[in-house]
Formats: structure tokens, C-alpha cells, sequence
């Protein structure tokens, strides 16, 4: 055996490996061709590309951005799920869903539980009506505290 086999393995394992990651890419997008009036989630490279692609119009006090868009339209986009950590064990869904009804429309709002004691893991999700909404809460609420801790918010990546 010569010292090329080994280069040829390898690149036959990364063919593999890439040839994998197109096929669950494909997949992700099968499955979000074929939902069935459920309800559709942004995912970060929809809302990077989104942004990438935003015209600014201008700033107003506040540091809300204005785009082309009516800023008091009804929606920019799909729903935007938020990862939320450093929850208080003690947090409910029902408070975190009231914490960020004050700055957007919530449509969910989920505490992950351990599967074994039925105890709060510590961080949940959250998901608002449209981007625009996650922005803002991400905004507003990043750092502040939630039952006496600081709470972590980040965009939701899908697993």
C-alpha cells in the first residue's frame, strides 16, 4: 500500500460527508415546501439574506431602522423563533410569553424540561409573529432580568 491511499480514502469520506449535507439540505427544503398549514419558522440564513437584502431608509430615535417597509405594517416575514437562556428554574411558559408580549406578538412561547425529573433545564424558546418582532425583543429584553437572572437571547438554529 502506498502513501496515496490514504488520500484517496480521505477524500472519498469527504465526498460522503458533503454528498450527505446536500441531501439534508435538500430535505429541510422538501419538508418546507410540503408543510400543511402549519405554522412556517424563519430560519437564520432566511433572516441574515432578508437583511443583507434590506434597503435602510433612515433611523428614528429609538434605533428602530426604517425600510421600505410600512413600519406599522401587519408582518415582515414569517415567524422568528428566539432561543431564551438563563431562565430561573422557577420560570413558567406563561411568564416568559408574558415578558415578550410587551414588545411584539407572541405565537409561542416553551420552557424545555428534563426529561427525567420534569425540572426546568434552565432556557426555552420563544417565537414571535415575524422578524421585525424578534429583533425587538432581542433588543429590548437581551440582558434584562427574568425572575432575579439575566436572561440570553439568540436567534433559534435549527438542530
Amino acid at each position: 500500500m502506498g502513501r496515496g491511499s490514504n488520500s484517496v480514502g480521505k477524500r472519498r469520506r469527504e465526498a460522503e460527508r458533503e454528498r450527505k449535507q446536500r441531501e439534508k439540505g435538500e430535505r429541510a427544503r422538501q419538508r418546507r415546501a410540503d408543510s400543511t398549514g402549519e405554522v412556517e419558522i424563519a430560519n437564520v440564513s432566511d433572516i441574515q439574506t432578508a437583511a443583507v437584502n434590506a434597503t435602510v431608509e433612515g433611523v428614528l430615535a429609538d434605533g428602530t431602522i426604517l425600510t421600505g417597509e410600512d413600519p406599522d405594517g401587519a408582518s415582515s416575514g414569517p415567524p422568528c423563533r428566539l432561543f431564551v437562556g438563563g431562565l430561573s428554574w422557577d420560570t413558567t411558559a406563561v411568564e416568559l410569553r408574558k415578558a415578550f408580549a410587551d414588545v411584539g406578538e407572541v405565537v409561542d412561547a416553551v420552557i424545555v424540561m428534563d426529561r427525567d425529573t420534569g425540572d426546568s433545564r434552565g432556557f426555552g424558546f420563544v417565537t414571535m409573529a415575524d422578524r421585525r418582532a424578534a429583533s425587538k425583543a432581542m433588543r429590548e429584553l437581551g440582558g434584562h432580568e427574568l425572575d432575579g437572572r439575566p436572561i440570553r437571547i439568540d436567534m433559534a438554529t435549527d438542530r
